[in-house]
């Protein structure tokens, strides 16, 4: 089961980076990247797959890596997005993970909204600023938007793909270690 969480994690890690120089502009404010509707699973996926340790953590994070820059090489995809999305992802998941690993008394919900809270904006700024500052076409104000666009659907992602992912499997997963021992007897 592992592996198919690892392979949700490196394909939305891809999709993001394939359409994320393509915009929906939102009806009050906002520019909303196609790239963020798949980016915002990142993270909720990565933190299912903190289940199975942090060697598995790595090892998507690196095949994520490969697929992508492959993928780029093939596809032309600007070297400046595909440098600027693995420098945010890498801040970003730094980030995540000393929450999540620092709040593990905590139910995985907990861990997993307080992680996002960090690892979101810190992951949106990053990128945005990294991949799209000094190129006209994107001045200063439509980068604020991207911005506030892509912090709200990845938060409201989140939350959505949270619930349905993780109850999936033992019913005691979100329970705290100590307290699946008398449970899992079913």
């Amino acid at each position: 089961m592992k592996y198919i969480w690892i392979l949700g994690y490196v394909l939305s890690v891809l999709l993001a980076n394939v359409t994320l120089d393509k915009f929906i502009p939102l009806p009050i404010y906002g520019q909303l990247s196609i790239g963020t509707l798949f980016f915002a699973f990142i993270f909720t996926l990565r933190d299912r797959i903190h289940h199975f340790g942090l060697k598995y953590v790595f090892i998507a994070i690196g095949l994520a890596l490969l697929v992508t820059v492959t993928y780029s090489i093939y596809d032309n995809i600007e070297p400046r997005f595909v440098i600027a999305s693995f420098l945010s992802i890498a801040a970003g998941e730094l980030a995540d993970t000393v929450v999540f690993q620092n709040l593990k008394k905590s139910n995985w919900l907990v861990r997993c909204f307080t992680s996002n809270s960090i690892s979101v904006p810190l992951d949106s700024c990053l990128f945005t600023f990294l991949a799209f500052w000094g190129n006209p076409e994107f001045p200063l104000s439509f980068m604020l938007q991207i911005i506030y666009a892509d912090i709200v659907i990845k938060y409201i992602i989140a939350a959505v793909v949270a619930l349905p992912i993780y109850f999936i499997g033992k019913r005691t997963f979100l329970l705290h270690p100590s307290q699946k021992e008398s449970q899992e007897v079913v």
